[in-house]
């Protein structure tokens, strides 16, 4: 599992297999609670806490191991922490202070602090989880942990502020009910010119990663570069995603269980 081609294969597996197992718990949680089980969302985060274990765990041996298994296990753990935090943030336990919809028409910077405001403690999980994964790594031969999260934390920015912004397509098929609110930060509009920057800066550092994977004397470091050129590239294609007309969610779609309507209880 050393060749570029392969390396490759295995990250566009592991994304595709990682996303939609979130995306499928997310939604068994969403339907749960919509048929009354209050706690559905919770439950399921503290029920992924063996996901944050093995991510810390894998974080701490990976950075000592040089090989090939070393970049796996590395790439897996980063994976892992990235996941648990996504899926605490889905799940609506890890949002932000601001849990309300934001009204249209709203002054920019109004409308820049409610959305700031809505993800805050979710983006101080990421930024607390990269400066512990950047401590763990320092003077360490395997830097795949940190490396694989710092590109994701970075697509992941370049990609919130592009929604903030405005783009011209969206995709809202898999936002849960807890965060239902975050669809209200976003801005249905033609693209501005970060969106074809941000376009530009993932492709540079896809090719230039690339360039690196090839030009490696060493096979754990050729790995390293090939694991975070397909991630850069896969980040490319989540801001195509954003102006092509392309059913992206069909990826997932199928394999989650279709959302359930919302019981009506007394109180109701």
């Amino acid at each position: 599992m050393t060749s570029p081609l392969t390396s490759a294969l295995v990250v566009l597996l592991a994304w595709w297999l990682s996303t939609g197992l979130i995306l499928w718990r997310v939604r068994v949680a969403d339907n749960a609670a919509a048929q009354g089980n209050a706690r559905a969302h919770l439950a399921s985060v503290l029920g992924g806490a063996p996901l944050l274990g093995f991510g810390i765990w894998a974080a701490q041996v990976s950075v000592a191991m040089p090989t090939i298994g070393g970049v796996y296990l590395g790439f897996a753990g980063a994976l892992a922490l990235w996941g648990w935090v996504e899926l605490a943030f889905l799940s609506g336990v890890i949002t932000g202070p601001n849990s309300k919809a934001s009204p249209a028409n709203l002054p920019p910077m109004a409308r820049l602090s409610r959305a700031v405001t809505a993800v805050l403690w979710h983006e101080m999980a990421l930024l607390g989880a990269m400066i512990w994964l950047v401590y763990v790594s320092a003077g360490q031969a395997n830097h795949i942990t940190a490396a694989t999260f710092a590109l994701l934390l970075g697509a992941r920015s370049l990609a919130k502020i592009n929604l903030f912004l405005g783009v011209p397509r969206i995709n809202l098929h898999f936002i849960p009910r807890p965060i239902a609110h975050m669809a209200s930060h976003f801005r249905l509009a033609p693209a501005t010119t970060f969106l074809p920057l941000s376009i530009a800066v993932l492709g540079m550092i896809c090719g230039l990663l690339l360039k690196s994977a090839l030009g490696a004397t060493l096979p754990h470091t050729s790995l390293i570069n090939t694991i975070l050129a397909t991630l850069a590239a896969l980040a490319l294609l989540e801001h195509l995603f954003m102006v092509l007309p392309l059913a992206d969610a069909k990826l997932w779609a199928w394999m989650l269980p279709k959302p359930k309507p919302t019981i009506k209880t007394l109180k109701d």
